[in-house]
């Protein structure tokens, strides 16, 4: 499991996708949201938010960002073990 916690202004795009040197997001993630809010945008165009309590399974392709001013901090399951680790 692992347990992080994305600040305000966070977004895939931006903050990961230069180190992972993908379009989207390859991971799959399976998360429960503590709290915040993360919007997520599927690569087909398909959006949701992901709110506290909220239980996710994001299939890989995708980008997301912090909806507002409240940190969003998860618990991930799955996905994050190797996320965007230098090769």
């Amino acid at each position: 499991m692992y347990y992080p916690v994305f600040e305000p202004g966070w977004k895939w795009s931006a903050s990961v996708k230069p180190i992972a040197m993908t379009n989207s997001c390859e991971a799959a993630h399976f998360h429960y949201q503590v709290s915040g809010v993360l919007k997520v945008v599927m690569d087909d165009g398909t959006e949701f938010e992901s709110r506290p309590g909220d239980v996710c399974l994001i299939p890989p392709g995708h980008d997301a960002w912090v909806v507002g001013d409240e940190p969003a901090v998860i618990v991930d399951f799955q996905g994050m073990v190797d996320y965007a680790k230098a090769q």
